[in-house]
């Protein structure tokens, strides 16, 4: 098996997610779709997310989008397969409210 493609331990997964906290809402919104999906986030995964969590919240919004293409020491397979892992679900994030906030309940 490929070292890289092994899971990640949760020591590794909790310090992953720390550096994961972003400025933009929908950075988190992108980035937890990688951590909530069935399969666990492998060691080429981490490389990748570490790379781009050194980018500013609007470029890495961007790369989300697929406004923007990775280039540079971006331009790395790891990179490429963490934004189609958080492109999955679709091209934007959910940032619809539960409509149960807004249902009034009866006295």
């Amino acid at each position: 098996m490929d070292a890289g493609a092994a899971a990640i331990d949760d020591r590794a997964m909790s310090k992953l997610r720390w550096r994961c906290r972003r400025g933009l809402l929908e950075n988190d919104l992108f980035i937890e779709r990688l951590f909530k999906r069935p399969l666990p986030v492998t060691q080429t995964e981490a490389n990748g997310i570490t790379l781009l969590m050194e980018l500013a919240d609007n470029d890495l919004l961007d790369l989300f989008l697929g406004r923007q293409k990775p280039t540079a020491n971006l331009d790395r397979p790891e990179v490429h397969q963490v934004l189609e892992a958080v492109r999955a679900q679709g091209t934007r994030p959910d940032l619809s409210l539960p409509t149960t906030i807004f249902s009034r309940t009866s006295p």
